[in-house]
């Protein structure tokens, strides 16, 4: 039997490959009108076919007989993988995406082989075992599910009880460290051969080819490539988070500042959704560090919530609601997204610096996602489908299962899923957590008039726009009573300003 190794699948530590003899056969295939069906970051690309080549020279340095082939399409390689072998039987992990199970299964047979399909065990919490836990309900809670973890592995317990007495410590992890903070330098990886190779076979291959998209060379002139691309190097920047930047990852998680793209986050998701890294392997690194060096638990917790609570969590939601997740839209918002999250060309600085890192890493933080780039679509009422095929194209990180419950669900309140809120805010929360405001043609203190803050503008317009459905959330009564302040001459000054940035957003001039 060949073992099939997908692109986001590249693990020897688990799964079919990990118990493979090295006389048995690997195949791989890099798709590349795959690779065309978003207008990919080219540090996105060039990180999954760089892995790929990496792990593909490493089995055959190590006596594996690996099948790589570079085509069109999967239909395209397994023609000629099938025409060199005959009735050929292949075994693979179950892909993460919506329908890509079956997909490949057809493929497959069209060409007169066999697939079997296993468990993926690239990730932690088994299918059947999130099934027991949701019991058919067709909501989910996120608090319930990392609880369960907890207990299932372990991690933090105290017994039966969690390690300082409490589940869940995020209320120490929203700090602001001040303007002048200066955070551990992250990890950065020379490019070596192959990975060049990769580069510029992207540049050349994918460059202005997105005649869909409105911004073809929409990432052009990226900083030079330094992403982890094969296992020894996502070990040792597993190992730069943890020394380096661990202690105080909690505190400050939530933070923003213009001249710290990274702060102290892990920057480890890239690696583990290629299956460089397991998540098992990172979450007990960290808990080693906890106990050897007694760390914050504020900051151990936060991380491993992150792992096993909210990634596992993300792609249960994923698999169990599509895929009518995908084109969820209970606010029913219409509009495109604006131009310069592809070009970063605004005079909101706090919107220019997330936009500008994506441009420049294919990468910003978790809060930049939801509370800048999220935060304004779903107030200036982007249809969901659009932010989210952006996000799935922008950072070096995403895939579907990722992005659809993030963006669709957690960012732009698409379904009622699992959020229990819109996270819309104001430019208060913005000011709190960044030094954007500081900095801004805009003023964070004004809702009307001609330099008023958009982010303020389009918060209580869509608080209006969406009252009928918003208004008995039991967690939106405080911001209705304010809205419920404001007078028929504000509300009307209000829904003027915000139809001004609309205007002015879709006008490239905002």
């Amino acid at each position: 039997m060949t073992i099939w190794v997908l692109g986001d699948q590249l693990s020897r530590t688990v799964g079919p490959l990990s118990r493979a003899d090295s006389d048995e056969r690997v195949l791989m295939i890099e798709a590349h009108d795959f690779a065309r069906r978003h207008a990919y970051h080219p540090h996105k690309l060039a990180l999954v076919f760089s892995a790929m080549r990496h792990l593909r020279d490493e089995l055959r340095a190590d006596g594996y007989e690996v099948a790589y082939y570079d085509a069109d399409t999967f239909g395209d390689a397994l023609s000629e993988y099938f025409d060199d072998h005959p009735d050929d039987s292949l075994v693979t992990m179950k892909p993460a995406s919506y329908g890509a199970e079956d997909r490949l299964a057809d493929l497959v047979t069209s060409h007169g082989g066999s697939l079997e399909i296993v468990e993926n065990e690239t990730f932690l919490c088994s299918e059947a075992r999130f099934d027991e836990f949701a019991n058919g309900k067709g909501s989910f809670d996120h608090e319930s599910f990392y609880r369960m973890m907890r207990r299932e592995t372990g991690y933090l317990m105290d017994g039966d009880d969690p390690v300082g007495g409490k589940w869940n410590l995020d209320d120490q992890n929203q700090q602001f460290p001040g303007s002048d903070y200066d955070s551990p330098a992250p990890s950065r990886f020379e490019p070596d051969e192959t990975t060049q190779e990769a580069i510029e076979w992207v540049a050349e291959e994918f460059d202005g080819s997105y005649e869909s998209y409105p911004y073809g060379g929409a990432w052009a002139d990226p900083e030079e490539f330094f992403w982890p691309v094969t296992r020894e190097e996502s070990m040792e920047a597993l190992d730069s988070f943890v020394d380096d930047r661990l202690p105080e990852f909690g505190p400050y998680q939530d933070a923003m500042l213009g001249e710290e793209w990274s702060l102290n986050h892990a920057l480890l998701s890239s690696s583990i959704n290629l299956g460089l890294l397991h998540p098992t392997e990172v979450v007990e690194r960290v808990l080693d560090a906890y106990v050897e060096r007694d760390l914050p638990l504020n900051s151990v917790e936060g991380f491993v919530r992150q792992v096993i609570g909210w990634r596992e969590f993300m792609r249960h939601v994923y698999r169990h609601d599509m895929p009518d997740l995908a084109a969820a839209n209970q606010l029913d918002a219409t509009d495109d997204l604006p131009d310069f999250y592809w070009t970063g060309e605004t005079d909101m600085a706090c919107l220019s610096d997330a936009v500008g890192s994506v441009r420049k890493r294919g990468y910003s933080h978790h809060i930049e996602r939801l509370m800048i780039l999220s935060n304004f679509a779903l107030t200036y009422g982007v249809e969901p489908q659009r932010l989210n095929e952006w996000f799935h194209a922008a950072y070096v990180d995403a895939y579907h299962w990722v992005t659809t419950p993030n963006v669709i669900e957690m960012g732009l309140f698409g379904s009622g899923v699992f959020a229990s809120k819109p996270y819309a805010s104001s430019a208060n929360y913005i000011d709190k957590m960044s030094d954007h405001c500081g900095n801004c043609e805009y003023a964070k203190t004004k809702t009307t008039g001609e330099n008023a803050c958009p982010f303020n503008a389009l918060y209580w317009d869509f608080l209006g726009r969406n009252e009928e459905r918003l208004r008995d959330n039991h967690r939106m009564g405080l911001v209705y009573s304010h809205w419920d302040d404001k007078d028929t001459n504000e509300r009307e000054e209000i829904g003027e300003r915000a139809s001004e940035i609309r205007e002015r957003a879709a006008d490239g001039d905002l």
